[in-house]
């Protein structure tokens, strides 16, 4: 049987890990080498919230020696979350800090965009989700508050693009991450000199396109010891996610379960049309050129800092979650108010009781409220995929570290009335993996792939159990919709 090795090195917005991946007799396995937070902190010039890019190539670098210590490296990728960019000058230093989307600058920023070309006009072009952190908007609110920043850039790399820059020294976009910035056109299939305009680039200021699965270089023996092949995979982390799910049948939808909570299809063709715009779904590349036809939400993000805030582990905040009243308090995931405020716990009890709903007190009884109230998004973009399919969801596939929480995943089958299939968590990695495998002729298609995820990992099975009371969804459905 092949024997192989990946490192998957899997940045997370809240946390990133470096997972060894090996296949054996047919399986796959992942032993974890390292994890950290993810580094974030306030810019002193400027007060926006950035992420620390030299720390966070530095845990790269800590988790590469540790994967080292069991024996030479054979190919390493790299995948992280969407949007976020480096700007690059001419001997490519960087210009700016690395300003995390979670940042509130872009606020206000896209009626302005607006005006000079219409919604509809640029959905049409990029089939992509309106949301204020989309790199149009933050690059847009680059142009109009650093113009020097913008002069002084000749490259305009994503996140983990960058990151394989200092680990191999070429420099890339990939495609799957390139899709999120809705700077990518469909019909060019390349970036879009028009949207790009908006922004106040030009096309040639874009670091070059590359497939999932391109190799891009050995890496530099300083940062990795022994050299290894540097795989681009699919470098947005929900695509990877995406290309590990074994699907079944085409009436399956997947669930990536994390910070964020992105629900959709795949598809081999993008959705732009007028029905997904009034969904605001967004059609994001994928390995294969298939696309994932997607709703980001924020997720887990809310239960994260709520944890935080109570100095609880996840588990712990889960379990009292649990023990928690049910259907007391709902929120509107939608409202920005949710994406980065001071006091998480301060938000939620605010939003309850300006719509008239009792305020959580404890963190059980926040955190039930917040579980809850994605159970109930989840049932209102399933009604979406199901008016824009024109049939019905058969399964929905929880993927990523929210598929080991049992209550919100019960809380989702009984709330979307249809099973649930839950894991497995770290699917990202594995996907991740899987591109570099296919890359290298370990696995001759994504379809193999996927079949040995099946047999690697299986899945968790829920099924309704229960419902939701009328009343809560009726309050649900009563929250005005957040504007993107």
């Amino acid at each position: 049987m092949k024997t192989a090795r990946a490192v998957a090195i899997d940045l997370g917005a809240s946390s990133g890990r470096v997972v060894d991946a090996q296949y054996q007799d047919g399986r796959l396995a992942l032993r974890e080498t390292h994890r950290f937070p993810t580094p974030a902190s306030r810019d002193a010039a400027t007060g926006y919230e950035c992420w620390d890019l030299d720390l966070i190539e530095a845990q790269v670098a800590q988790g590469l020696k540790l994967a080292q210590a069991t024996g030479p490296l054979q190919s390493l990728g790299i995948d992280a979350w969407g949007v976020d960019y480096v700007l690059l000058d001419r001997e490519r230093r960087r210009v700016g800090p690395a300003v995390s989307y979670r940042d509130g600058r872009t606020a206000g920023v896209m009626p302005g965009v607006f005006a000079r070309m219409p919604a509809e006009q640029i959905y049409r072009r990029t089939g992509i989700q309106f949301m204020p952190l989309n790199t149009l908007f933050q690059l847009a609110q680059t142009a109009q508050a650093h113009p020097d920043w913008v002069a002084r850039t000749r490259q305009v790399v994503m996140l983990p693009g960058y990151l394989h820059y200092r680990l191999c020294g070429v420099l890339a976009n990939e495609y799957t991450n390139a899709t999120t910035t809705q700077l990518y056109g469909l019909e060019q299939d390349g970036w879009d000199s028009t949207l790009l305009a908006l922004a106040g680039l030009e096309p040639e200021q874009m670091a070059a396109l590359v497939e999932p699965g391109t190799v891009l270089a050995e890496t530099d023996r300083r940062l990795a010891g022994q050299p290894a092949l540097v795989i681009a995979p699919a470098t947005h982390d929900t695509a990877s996610a995406i290309a590990a799910i074994p699907f079944e049948d085409d009436d399956e939808v997947f669930l990536s379960s994390g910070t964020w909570s992105l629900m959709g299809f795949e598809s081999p063709t993008p959705c732009a049309g007028p029905a997904a715009l009034r969904c605001n779904f967004s059609s994001e590349g994928g390995v294969a050129r298939r696309y994932g036809v997607q709703k980001s939400m924020v997720g887990l993000w809310m239960a994260q800092r709520i944890a935080r805030e109570a100095q609880l582990d996840h588990a712990a905040l889960a379990e009292a979650a649990r023990e928690a009243e049910p259907w007391v308090s709902l929120l509107d995931p939608r409202d920005p108010r949710f994406l980065n405020p001071p006091s998480m716990s301060s938000a939620i009890r605010a939003f309850c009781l300006e719509t008239g709903q009792p305020a959580p007190a404890g963190p059980g009884s926040l955190a039930r409220c917040v579980f809850e109230s994605l159970a109930l998004s989840y049932r209102s973009v399933q009604g979406e995929i199901e008016r824009l399919r024109g049939r019905p969801v058969s399964t929905i596939r929880i993927v990523g570290g929210g598929s080991q929480n049992r209550l919100l995943n019960q809380l989702c089958a009984d709330a979307c009335q249809v099973p649930v299939q839950a894991g497995p968590a770290e699917t990202s990695a594995i996907g991740n993996a899987c591109v570099q495998f296919l890359a290298r002729g370990v696995f001759k298609s994504l379809a193999e792939a996927r079949d040995i995820v099946r047999r690697s990992y299986p899945a968790a099975a829920y099924r309704p159990s229960g419902s939701v009371p009328e009343r809560s969804w009726k309050q649900f459905q009563s929250f005005e919709p957040g504007q993107p």
